[in-house]
């Protein structure tokens, strides 16, 4: 048997969970096929080579190591967030550089224009993704063995706080679950993990226990449980093998929490996760192996977030046709933009305004495929986003 049909007999002989997440629950067959999107097809490309589809226009706010406001512009951007700031906003933006990392801010006006941009985070090693917060920090992970969680304030006046009761290891993206009140993190090694942290006390992540999804050997998707990780600082021994019934995803990547369910990606295998956090349930949104009748339009699975005004999820591609591609709650898995000319790049911080209006991400190497100098590129989507 070729790997489609392999897989789709180790999910279907796992049971399948009885998925009650609010965005697939309706049957077990729900794992997303293509189709039409709910934006039509995409145009020729647009001035910023972006191709979009009919209504959406597109913009440059920001280039690596070029002036914005006044402040010069970080390197490789990676993962990012919005987070409302007065009658404006804010979008926050990862450096996934070596030893000179960190993440920078762009503050804009109610009417979209930029007023100021500024560091929030400095001298740490590979801010790859991380996850906002409901008190409105936002988490900077690095991407590096024993890496680790840093807590910031987008509005910038305070510096970054180590955040290693988190875990030290090769961290993600973070997504945080205010019902249960926990934090739920990912690891991007090949055997890596899924793991959730819950603080004594919610909206203070200095303190709290760290725990690792388990389920039987084997078991793609069905019910699952969690541990404690014995010595979360992963050394000697590294936290993803100090559990034996861990379960391990084959590099992880983004983390999007929505209505009970907590979506996450993994690279090593295309897939997108769909943890029912009422269920203590793990289930499959997407999968290119399960793909029937047609190629798959999303590769590269990476970074992933949720539009505001309703339940579609945007993923990013890391390479692939660097598209990012939605998923909409009735299991249809589509294009929304694609980026041309910079195949050595991958999309980055896909993340929008409070009010759903705009979308904002980054080309990490943009057109140069470089990721130090000038190569990365920031973008804002606008157009009509659905609202329902």
């Amino acid at each position: 048997m070729d790997r489609r049909t392999v897989l789709r007999a180790a999910v279907v002989g796992a049971g399948g969970a009885a998925f009650s997440g609010a965005l697939w629950g309706e049957a077990f067959g729900a794992i997303a096929q293509p189709g039409p999107s709910p934006y039509g097809d995409l145009l020729a490309a647009d001035a910023s080579g972006i191709q979009l589809p009919a209504g959406f226009t597109s913009r440059v706010i920001a280039r690596s190591s070029q002036r914005i406001a006044g402040y010069t512009w970080h390197w490789a951007p990676d993962g990012g967030a919005c987070f409302a700031d007065g009658t404006g906003w804010i979008y926050v933006s990862n450096s996934e550089i070596p030893l000179a990392g960190g993440a920078s801010a762009v503050r804009f006006s109610a009417d979209g224009a930029i007023t100021s941009a500024y560091r929030i985070l400095s001298e740490t090693n590979l801010n790859c993704a991380g996850g906002a917060t409901p008190w409105g920090t936002w988490l900077s992970c690095e991407e590096i063995a024993l890496g680790r969680v840093f807590e910031t304030w987008p509005g910038g006046g305070r510096a970054g706080e180590e955040r290693t009761r988190m875990g030290r290891f090769k961290h993600e993206a973070a997504a945080c679950d205010p019902v249960r009140k926990v934090v739920y993190l990912t690891e991007d090694e090949s055997d890596g993990c899924f793991y959730r942290f819950i603080p004594d006390t919610w909206g203070d992540l200095r303190t709290g226990r760290l725990q690792v999804l388990c389920a039987p050997s084997g078991q793609v998707t069905g019910p699952v449980t969690w541990q404690d990780i014995p010595d979360r600082d992963g050394f000697p021994i590294a936290t993803r093998n100090q559990v034996g019934a861990a379960k391990h995803f084959d590099g992880g990547e983004g983390c999007w929490y929505d209505h009970g369910v907590c979506y996450f990606t993994t690279k090593g295998d295309n897939r997108v996760w769909a943890y029912d956090t009422v269920n203590a349930a793990l289930d499959l949104a997407y999968d290119d192996s399960l793909v029937t009748g047609g190629t798959a339009p999303l590769t590269g699975v990476d970074n992933i977030t949720g539009a505001p005004t309703n339940r579609d999820l945007f993923v990013a591609e890391d390479g692939g046709n660097m598209e990012i591609n939605i998923i909409t709650p009735s299991g249809v898995v589509a294009p929304f933009l694609r980026v041309l000319g910079q195949s050595s790049s991958e999309i980055t911080g896909p993340a929008f305004s409070p009010d759903g209006s705009r979308l904002y991400f980054s080309s990490q190497r943009g057109t140069s495929g470089s990721s130090t100098g000038s190569g990365g590129i920031t973008y804002e989507v606008k157009g009509p986003f659905r609202r329902q």
